[in-house]
């Protein structure tokens, strides 16, 4: 590492140990129960255990995650992992979970710094770097709320890098280890999926498609992903649990906008919703839920996620479209993923 990088971990790293004092969220307690549950039972009961309100809702690959940082936890406080001490949160307990948390996030400074390298060092890639890396949300919500972003944007990071290396079936096969670590990253697999298909499964000589060799990479990128995706799920397909961990994975009974709205345009459906009930429109006596179940609107139509679904993937369609072109390059996706992101944030269920 160079002198700027070295002085950016430094920086960055300071200003996160000062955080550790602060206030943490329910999820810090989320963790700390993972932590408990996949030390303490056997494989076959991580999606059935609910005496934590706190269940277990991440694909298996993160669970294998919190399994391994367990073992490093009962040797450091054995209190951490026991599954029966719900709400543990000692200054040791706090102090292991801050700490592997910034551990963790050290994925995420090697992918950035891979992609400065990548885009010739650049001193716009390296304020880049910085902004990614010390970005106050970024920082908020996994150094004082309390989640584990750093590792899981690395990942994608690191598979956005592949893409400019033009490596492009190692890169799908990284996003398919994502996706099997936080399936929220699904928002952005149609831009992976088009890019893919169109960049590397079409392959094109003397101007015409050649049909053997296309057939050959969409074979080759199928059993990548369904190689990770057997290794991620396959103990659960054996044992006959899929129900229950998909069941898991896609609460929609948690509502259209689940505890808190976000700024999109459901925010904006629901404040419509609660101004024509409160101005007498209608004499229905419910309202906009705002809180986790299903939401009820007075006025305006439910919503299903099937809505939403379709909404999103109308939203996505021009950033798709541009991926279909064949002269594509690496920039190209990357904004393509940008767009996917926000369309999903837009119009997505909760």
């Amino acid at each position: 590492m160079n002198a700027t990088e070295i002085a950016l971990l430094v920086v960055g790293t300071s200003i996160k140990l000062l955080l550790w004092p602060s206030y943490h969220s329910t999820d810090f307690e989320v963790h700390r129960n993972w932590l408990a549950l996949t030390s303490s039972l056997p494989i076959s009961q991580w999606y059935f255990e609910n005496r934590s309100e706190w269940t277990l809702d991440y694909p298996p690959f993160f669970a294998w995650f919190e399994w391994t940082m367990s073992v490093v936890a009962r040797v450091w406080d054995p209190r951490i992992v026991d599954i029966n001490n719900l709400g543990y949160a000692s200054p040791s307990c706090v102090m292991f979970q801050r700490l592997t948390v910034l551990v963790s996030e050290l994925v995420l400074f090697m992918a950035l710094r891979r992609v400065v390298r990548i885009k010739g060092n650049t001193v716009q890639g390296r304020i880049s770097m910085a902004l990614v890396f010390l970005s106050p949300g970024f920082v908020f919500v996994d150094h004082v709320h309390f989640q584990y972003n750093g590792v899981l944007l690395g990942m994608l990071v690191y598979s956005i890098s592949l893409i400019m290396e033009g490596r492009d079936l190692l890169a799908g096969t990284v996003f398919a280890t994502l996706l099997c670590f936080k399936h929220i990253f699904m928002y952005i697999a149609p831009a992976y999926f088009v890019y893919l298909l169109r960049h590397y499964c079409a392959v094109y000589r003397n101007g015409r498609l050649n049909m053997k060799a296309s057939v050959g990479r969409v074979v080759k990128l199928g059993s990548a992903v369904a190689l990770v995706f057997g290794v991620s799920f396959g103990p659960f397909v054996a044992m006959g649990q899929m129900s229950q961990v998909v069941g898991r994975l896609f609460p929609f009974k948690r509502g259209l906008c689940h505890a808190f709205w976000a700024p999109n345009f459901w925010a904006l459906y629901v404040f419509t919703d609660r101004i024509l009930s409160i101005t007498g429109a209608s004499q229905l006596a419910s309202s906009t839920r705002g809180r986790v179940g299903d939401t009820r609107f007075a006025i305006l139509p439910n919503v299903t996620p099937l809505f939403t679904f379709v909404a999103t993937l109308v939203a996505m369609a021009p950033a798709l479209l541009v991926l279909m072109r064949r002269n594509l390059r690496p920039e190209h996706f990357v904004q393509s993923l940008v767009l996917c992101a926000l369309a999903s944030f837009m119009f997505g269920w909760h």
